[in-house]
């Protein structure tokens, strides 16, 4: 069933040509339209009420609303309505229009179909894209609702019905295989300091390290691409989302007042931790300073790679492992470790100007992105810390509603951006073969608690002023008192 889009009001554009990259601008639209509802500045929709906006979400026969605006509106609506309170009042306008059209005239008749035709184009955008507002009871049953008015228009031949019967079905294999992942991971939860074996001191020399498992930096730097698309892949809009409808303070960029909802998240930010204390953990564990020098190289040449692959992510838990305390202190293995390269990837990450270096990095990566030809050059995965931070950050800055009650639509394009480009990097096909063996041990491998690196830091090298020497007696003695 083809759509033929006749717009009646002004269309939103792509969000490359409505907002620019930074999020450091004013997002509060002109309000000398107050009296408009909703308001337009330049041709963009920039404020409106809910009414007026959902009124915009609703196709006509000589309307439907862009992708752009859908995917905006129905992300940025669950901070005012329930998705489905939004259903049934998306329900209660069809009623009226359906109303309108059937006089029972051939040519009324026919434009009916085409009026179905669009609510069910509605429906599947909004099933496919945000398949969990369909979670709850309430939500299927306006949901079945709508389909079976929809059904109405078109009993001859059961176009219609047919089309609903699929998408609903589409929807269903959808949650399930959501709630299957939720279930399987919920079995390995675990915080960072639980992972796997905790080494409260340290191991015999002849363990096994990351570089007998993998001794090629590009190698592991893809091993370790695969494991962050493969997770980024269970994070969802409305999972980004519960940062702005749920979140009323940053605590360590996580999202706590969700355990369910934001659970995706806190398991990615803590990829990300383990990640750090294994590349700590690998480092601290060598005892001869030759081989430890040689460990820290490796790292630094696997954050390079995934650097140039566009994995911010990894390389930023690589570089925050090397900047741990216990691994920064070990000042004679770094007086032998070649720190040219270091400093470069240092200077990428470099915090100052709200980390202007990696932001212009990441855009780089984003434009290589959108012309590659292959999946390879397609890899755009950020620093996941600093996106959830923008996305909060935004939301704090600017108000949902305007002095005049309306909502202040302008910032949920912002936000809608950022999470769309996210959205479209997550998409992208992992080009590089799973090597289980090599994975295994990065998701599975022991790793020190942070008292554990310490002790292994100041057996490798001890001591050198009164805080070390204070801090390695307090050490010992709690080992004594254990033991």
């Amino acid at each position: 069933m083809v759509l033929e889009s006749q717009e009646t009001m002004p269309q939103t554009p792509i969000f490359s040509s409505m907002l620019g990259s930074s999020c450091s601008g004013q997002v509060q639209p002109d309000m000398g339209e107050r009296c408009v509802d909703p308001v337009y500045q330049d041709g963009n929709l920039v404020s409106g009420s809910l009414e007026a906006l959902i009124e915009r979400l609703v196709p006509t026969m000589d309307y439907y609303p862009d992708r752009t605006y859908i995917f905006t509106f129905l992300l940025s609506s669950r901070v005012f309505i329930h998705p489905h309170e939004l259903l049934a009042k998306v329900g209660q306008i069809c009623i009226k229009q359906k109303q309108q059209l059937e006089t029972g005239t051939e040519a009324e008749k026919a434009k009916l179909k085409s009026f179905a035709a669009k609510i069910i184009q509605l429906l599947k955008e909004w099933t496919e894209t945000f398949p969990y507002d369909f979670q709850d009871e309430k939500s299927m049953k306006e949901l079945k609702e709508i389909a079976h008015r929809i059904t109405q228009c078109d009993e001859e031949n059961g176009t219609v019905k047919k089309i609903i019967s699929q998408m609903t079905q589409n929807l269903l294999m959808a949650l399930s295989a959501r709630s299957q992942y939720q279930e399987i991971r919920e079995k390995f939860r675990q915080p960072v300091t639980d992972k796997g074996t905790i080494l409260k001191t340290k191991p015999q020399s002849t363990q096994k390290d990351i570089l007998s498992v993998c001794c090629d930096p590009l190698i592991l730097a893809q091993q370790l691409t695969y494991i962050e698309l493969e997770r980024v892949s269970n994070i969802y809009p409305e999972d980004l989302m519960q940062i702005v409808s749920h979140m009323d303070s940053l605590d360590n960029h996580k999202c706590r007042s969700d355990v369910t909802k934001t659970y995706n998240l806190e398991a990615y930010d803590n990829w990300f931790n383990c990640l750090s204390m294994l590349v700590a953990t690998e480092i601290c564990r060598v005892v001869k300073k030759k081989q430890r020098t040689r460990m820290v190289e490796f790292f630094i040449d696997v954050a390079r790679e995934c650097f140039n692959i566009g994995n911010f992510n990894s390389m930023m838990a690589i570089i925050s492992g090397m900047n741990l305390s216990p691994v920064a202190r070990l000042k004679k293995t770094w007086s032998k470790v070649k720190t040219a390269k270091f400093d470069v990837l240092e200077h990428h990450m470099d915090p100052s100007s709200n980390f202007c270096n990696y932001r212009t990095a990441l855009q780089g990566a984003a434009q290589r992105s959108q012309s590659a030809n292959s999946s390879r050059e397609k890899i755009v995965i950020p620093v996941f810390n600093l996106f959830i931070k923008d996305i909060y950050f935004l939301h704090k800055i600017h108000t949902n509603r305007l002095p005049n009650g309306q909502i202040n639509f302008k910032k949920f394009w912002e936000i809608s951006r950022q999470i769309h480009d996210f959205l479209t990097w997550k998409q992208v096909e992992c080009p590089f073969e799973k090597d289980k063996k090599i994975q295994t041990y990065l998701l599975t491998a022991p790793i020190y608690s942070e008292e554990a690196l310490f002790i292994a830091s100041f057996e490798s090298e001890g001591p050198e002023n009164h805080m070390e020497k204070d801090s390695w007696k307090t050490l010992r003695t709690t080992l004594l008192n254990r033991a």
